[in-house]
Order: C-alpha cells, then structure tokens, then sequence
C-alpha cells in the first residue's frame, strides 16, 4: 500500500489501514477518540486514486454528520484530490439542489455526500441516494453504525437494501454492541449477508444461534423473551474475519487528552427564541449603560440557556422549551464504553440529565453532584462512582469540578459549558490527574452556528471570556 497521508497516523491507525484498506466489506470498531473517521477518509482516497472509486458516500448521525464535511474530511484527506462535497439537505434551496443533482452526474473530481442516516427513513433520502449509487463507483460508509442496530427501522431496511448498489462498504462505531449482541446483526448485513455465515440473511436465525429465548403466556398472549446468550466465542471469531477493533488503551501513541465534537440541530422554539434574544443584544450594544461586563454575560447566559432547552421570562417564571441536546447526549453514551462524567452549568440540566440515565440504565447506573446535594450524599457519589457500580456522574462544573477525584471516568461530556477558564481547566483535570491509567476524551456538544461554537473556541484556546467579549468582539460572537 503506498500512500501519501495529509496527516500523519498514528500507529494504530496505520495498521487498520494498512490491513482492511483493499477489503469489499470492513468494521472499524475503534473506540471513540481513536480516530476511526481518518482511517475511512484515507481508504477512500486510497481507492479513488487507484481508480477503484469515483464517490465516497457518509451516512452518520445527526450530531456528527457535519462534522465529516466540515472538519474531519478537510483535516484528512489530501489538497491533491480535487472533490465536490455535498450535505444532504431534505429541503435544498435551489443553489444546493444544483450541486446535488451534480454529483449524479459523471466527474474526474472525487464526489462526495454526507448524509444524516434520518434521511434514509424518507422516500427522498432513499430515492437519491440509490440514484447516485447506481451512477457512481461508490464508498459507503455508516458512521455511528448502532444507528443500524434494529433490524425493523425503516433506515435500516433502506440501507441495508441500497448497501448492495456500492462497491465498498464500511461500518464505524466505537463500540457495537450496547444493548446486546443482537445489535450486531444489522450492522454486519449491511455489510454483506454472507459474513454471518448461513444466518447472515435472518435475524431470527441469527437470535437462534446466539441468543436464548423463552416462551411466555400471559392470558391469551404469549411471546419470546430473551433470557441469555450462546455460542459468543464462535461469533467472535467470525467477526474478527472482517473487523478491527481498537481500544484507547492499546493506543500508546496518541494525546493524553482527546477533544471532539457533537453537533445539536436546534428546535424551531430554540431557533425563534435565541434569534430574539441575540437580537435585543445587539439593538443595546450601542447604550454605555448596557455595556458592562455583567450585562455582557447575562445576555450570553440567557442565550446559552435556550441552547440547553429552557430559559426564564422576565418576570422570573421557568420555561421549558423543545431540543434535541438530551436525545443527542443519549445517542453519544451508546458509543461508549466504560464511565464517563458529564458536566452541565444549569441545575436544570443536571436534574433532567440524571433522571433519563436512571430511567434508560437503571437506578444505581447515575449519581448527581451539584450545589443542592448535601455534604453526605456528595462523599456517597463520589465513592459510587469510583469503586462502586455507578457508570455516570452528572454535576456541575462550578460545584463538583473543584478537589475530587473521578479518575474512573475516561470520557468527559461538556453538556453546557461554564464561561469561566479556570472552571473548565480544572473540571477536565478531575478525570485527568494522578490516578488515571487511560486517554481522557473529552466532547463538546455544540448548536452550530450559535455561541456554543465560539465558546469551546475561545476556552480550547485558554481565552478567559468573561475579559474579553466586550464592544465589536461581542457583535462577533453573536453574529
């Protein structure tokens, strides 16, 4: 394999490279943080230069979709490979729209589309993308492939259906099973049905092989419950024939700290509600009186709250406004493995947060820590969470991110972030510090086009923000 990176891998990724990059059908599963987006961008562009492919297809989540086309494939892929990148767009204006039908026509450029895997649950999601994969040579990717998992969604039936019009498939996830193995069988059909041997093709044969059902009657109803696996060392060994997998522990070369991004699409309240607000705060920019440095922060503030997805009128009464963070908080945690500690600034957040972990992993998998949990029950979360069974600890960063110790977590989720420099730095230090033995990831998750983004930006680049957003630099930020 000869190849010229426009970035340097690590060694991992250069192995897994070097071993799946001529394969028809390859699982990356590499553990979040241990750049698994890389090493599919470099197999594409290995393959388009061969002249193997001529259209590299990306189908992630909505959070991470955007991502590919705007960070990740301009970091990766080399300047020498001229490309047309498209975002898929349900409702494209008529400047996009152009460039979409473009890419089904013939190119020496490499074509590339990043789709969000919710669009293959509508006819046109469905319609384009087979229209292009029947005009190209193509590279499909799934990004976050748990997005797969059930064989009955309508985005699963469609990808699995289209994935036989490409010629080279990947599926990339960090860690594929996070209900139960039965998660794995979407997820390898879409690759090919005959990885899985002669139960590649059914599910319920599939269940069969490896699971252990129970029938049960209640009345005159009677169902199938799972009760148990079977025969997992043998389907080990059958996707080890056609898969990587990468842990960050096994990663001596990379950075002690990991930072990544998770992108929120706001509700249309969110969009109406923080347009006013941003608008108010520009009409006043002007008033000397307006102009000082807490007035500043408490329209920023006001601003970050819409983004979490609640906000108080003026006459101080408590709103709770449609978003789609939590869901994307949710969706984020399948992908891990292993602990993960997640900070918010907003008691509201913590509250909500902690109550849909409990309700989705039980009582005892979450413990809270914020300015209204007593002494008692602070020393309690913290011990449950280190040596005990609790996988999540939600707390807020001006509280808990001060002198304790949370070394048992290896992710680090920024719900809302505080504006305070030294709040950050030392609320990262709290899984990073004497104790830990692994790469800390740490993610933002981020409303594009909105202070979110200029936030992570200024305190990633140790910008205290309170000092400096005043006068023209405030317009920047919310314009």
């Amino acid at each position: 394999m000869k190849y010229d990176y426009k970035t340097k891998p690590f060694s991992h990724q250069a192995d897994v490279l070097k071993k799946s990059w001529d394969k028809i059908n390859w699982a990356y599963f590499l553990e979040m943080g241990t750049g698994k987006s890389k090493v599919a961008i470099d197999n594409a562009a290995i393959l388009f230069e061969r002249g193997e492919i001529d259209t590299f297809i990306v189908v992630a989540p909505k959070g991470v979709y955007r991502n590919w086309a705007n960070l990740e494939i301009p970091a990766h892929m080399p300047d020498r490979i001229e490309r047309d990148v498209v975002i898929w767009r349900p409702d494209p204006t008529k400047t996009h729209k152009q460039a979409l039908n473009d890419l089904l026509n013939p190119s020496e450029r490499l074509r590339v589309l990043v789709m969000n895997v919710e669009a293959l649950s509508t006819v046109k999601g469905q319609r384009f993308l087979e229209a292009l994969l029947r005009a190209s040579v193509a590279f499909l990717a799934v990004d976050e492939s748990t997005a797969i998992k059930s064989p009955k969604a309508r985005r699963t039936k469609s990808l699995i259906k289209l994935s036989e019009l490409a010629t080279y498939r990947r599926i990339l996830t960090g860690f594929p099973v996070t209900q139960s193995p039965m998660d794995l069988w979407a997820q390898c059909r879409f690759l090919d049905k005959s990885l899985l041997g002669d139960c590649g093709d059914n599910f319920f044969q599939f269940q069969y092989r490896y699971a252990v059902m129970k029938r049960h009657s209640v009345g005159t109803h009677s169902y199938n419950q799972l009760v148990g696996y079977r025969n997992l060392d043998q389907l080990s060994l059958l996707l080890k024939e056609f898969s990587s997998r990468i842990t960050k522990d096994e990663c001596l070369d990379l950075p002690a700290k990991i930072y990544i991004q998770r992108n929120i699409t706001l509700t249309d309240e969110q969009s109406r509600i923080y347009r006013d607000l941003k608008d108010y705060a520009l009409a006043h920019l002007e008033d000397d009186q307006f102009m000082t440095t807490t007035n500043v922060m408490t329209q920023l503030l006001r601003m970050q709250q819409v983004l979490s997805g609640h906000t108080k009128t003026d006459g101080g009464v408590f709103v709770e406004i449609p978003d789609n963070r939590l869901n994307e908080l949710m969706s984020c945690l399948e992908e891990l493995d292993g602990k993960a500690l997640i900070w918010s600034r907003f008691r509201y957040d913590v509250q909500r947060i902690t109550e849909a972990l409990k309700k989705e992993h039980g009582p005892q998998s979450t413990v809270s820590y914020y300015g209204d949990t007593s002494d008692e029950d602070r020393t309690s979360a913290i011990e449950q969470f280190q040596n005990g069974e609790a996988r999540f600890f939600v707390g807020n960063p001006q509280t808990g991110g001060y002198g304790i110790t949370l070394t048992a977590a290896t992710t680090v989720i920024y719900f809302a972030n505080s504006f305070d420099l030294a709040v950050r730095m030392q609320s990262e230090d709290r899984a990073h510090r004497i104790g830990q033995t692994d790469h800390v990831t740490y993610i933002d998750l981020i409303a594009e086009g909105t202070i979110d983004e200029r936030i992570v930006k200024a305190l990633r680049t140790k910008m205290d923000i309170a000092s400096v957003v005043m006068g023209e630099e405030l317009k920047e930020w919310l314009q």
